[in-house]
């Protein structure tokens, strides 16, 4: 399948990358651990939808039966580079044990030297590591071999996105100690258009079309279009963190619950529960520590005060929305399909976990 034989360039072109590295930024001879950690983390089996959803679109705006360049392919690992950037210092912030089902970076380089501190050693080490990834992003990105105005107008776009997501992260801390009746839900929209959307799926495709030649209209209706699956997916993923399971998650399944997270179900439920059920959603909501049993009452919360169905909806209208940018989109036929069968898999979670609690 072409999209199975492009996730396999992709992971060729991260170990190549990786190697090259190696050689030119000497990691080893500070400390072996170093570049270990940052292979290891970055290697770890992922969907790599972002670098995907970068050679589909270039794929799509490119003159027709074009060979994708090995370059490209090098080019569009920047954009794992930068989601392992946010990852690791998003770990940080979450005080995370877990990702992708194994420690976190900032856990693994706990372990550097011995220290009575392990865990501050581990912060400040993550924090620094996630600034060296964020330079082999920009390094990455410059193996684009494209008109120099498209190169330059294409990094500036993916420089800016980090801006924008660290925005976002910066508002999502601000939200975590805001009273929950001070948030609204355009905040949490903000957030998650800032936090996810926007590097995950917009700057992905924009930056893979203005590579292409894309015209500007298109670009704007592909941001759009990103935009939209991106809040989807963020929706998605707050479901995911109170319903599933750790084993499939990869990380622990009270952490949004135990973050005091103001999600759009979180929102919801406080804007529309009301008496024994509102007093009893505050209460585990405000906990300092919370339990097990307090994750399983807010997931009875949620369904008996509609938030869950809620949250399904907004996830269905901008996918339908998303549905008909896709389909105006002036791109290849068969590249369109491949990009709607690759963000199509991304949300079987939602139709899981609607059937298994009545949404």
């Amino acid at each position: 399948m072409i999209i199975e034989r492009i996730r396999r360039n992709i992971d060729a072109s991260l170990a190549s990358f990786l190697n090259t590295v190696k050689k030119d930024y000497k990691l080893r001879l500070v400390s072996p651990l170093l570049f270990e950690s940052i292979r290891e983390f970055t290697l770890r089996e992922g969907k790599r939808i972002r670098p995907l959803l970068l050679i589909l679109t270039y794929k799509g705006y490119a003159p027709k039966g074009k060979a994708i360049a090995k370059t490209l392919y090098n080019a569009s690992t920047c954009m794992e580079f930068l989601h392992n950037f946010m990852l690791i210092h998003d770990d940080i912030i979450d005080r995370s044990d877990l990702r992708r089902g194994r420690p976190t970076l900032h856990k693994v380089l706990a372990k550097t030297v011995p220290t009575t501190n392990p865990n501050k050693l581990g912060i400040d080490l993550g924090i620094i590591t996630g600034d060296i990834v964020y330079a082999l992003a920009i390094d990455a990105f410059l193996a684009v071999k494209e008109p120099p105005k498209r190169k330059e107008r294409a990094l500036k776009y993916f420089i800016q996105t980090a801006a924008f997501t660290a925005m976002g992260e910066f508002i999502d801390t601000v939200h975590g100690v805001e009273r929950l009746d001070r948030v609204t839900e355009k905040d949490v929209f903000l957030n998650y258009t800032l936090k996810t959307a926007r590097y995950t799926f917009d700057c992905p495709m924009v930056t893979g079309a203005i590579l292409a030649g894309a015209d500007n209209n298109e670009i704007k209706k592909l941001s759009r279009f990103g935009i939209l699956i991106g809040q989807a997916f963020q929706i998605q993923d707050d479901i995911i963190g109170i319903y599933e399971t750790e084993k499939n998650i990869g990380k622990s399944i009270l952490s949004d619950l135990a973050e005091s997270k103001k999600t759009l179900l979180v929102c919801h439920a406080n804007r529309t529960l009301r008496g024994e059920q509102k007093a009893k959603f505050l209460k585990i909501f405000g906990k300092p520590i919370k339990t097990m049993g307090d994750l399983k009452q807010m997931r009875r919360l949620f369904v008996e005060g509609g938030s869950l169905d809620y949250a399904f909806a907004a996830i269905e209208t901008r996918l339908k929305q998303a549905q008909n940018i896709l389909n105006n989109l002036k791109m290849h036929d068969d590249d369109r399909d491949l990009i709607r069968a690759s963000l199509l898999k991304l949300f079987n979670h939602s139709q899981k976990i609607c059937s298994s609690f009545g949404g």
